[in-house]
């Protein structure tokens, strides 16, 4: 009779060793979100990573956006929020496993979307734009405007 539990010290620390890896792994596979500045958002446009837009329409026309921005205002004036109906269009506008970055005015409100959707592990790697619109046009960096 053969006994599968009579594992060596040694085959058993492998087994353990390959599954804290795993987990590992696993854990890591959703990082943190990373705070870029202008240079390293240019970087990731010219990647082809979308960027989304997540001001209030008024704020669009206001300052301009960065050019194939894709715009889903998520708090409302009264910082409200609806956050399955944002999800859904976001889910719709980019796929889960690619990179993701999220603009508001200064960086404050795409800050904490970022840190959501990072802590959910509902996107594998999620970018803010640490100084928002404001910090893009301060650079002169383009904008196109928004009827």
């Amino acid at each position: 009779m053969i006994n599968f539990f009579n594992f060596s010290k040694r085959n058993l620390s492998k087994i353990i060793i390959g599954k804290l890896i795993f987990i590992c792994s696993a854990v890591s596979a959703y990082a943190d979100v990373e705070n870029i500045d202008n240079q390293k958002l240019k970087a990731l446009l010219l990647e082809g990573i979308s960027i989304v837009d997540i001001r209030e329409e008024f704020e669009w026309r206001e300052t301009g956006i960065i050019p194939n921005s894709h715009l889903i205002t998520f708090f409302d004036s009264a910082g409200k929020y609806n956050l399955e109906k944002w999800l859904i269009e976001l889910k719709t506008t980019v796929k889960r496993y690619d990179p993701l970055i999220i603009i508001c005015r200064s960086g404050r409100r795409s800050l904490i979307v970022a840190d959501y959707l990072s802590s959910k592990e509902l996107f594998f790697k999620v970018y803010n734009v640490e100084a928002g619109i404001n910090g893009w046009k301060s650079e002169s960096m383009g904008v196109q405007s928004v009827q």
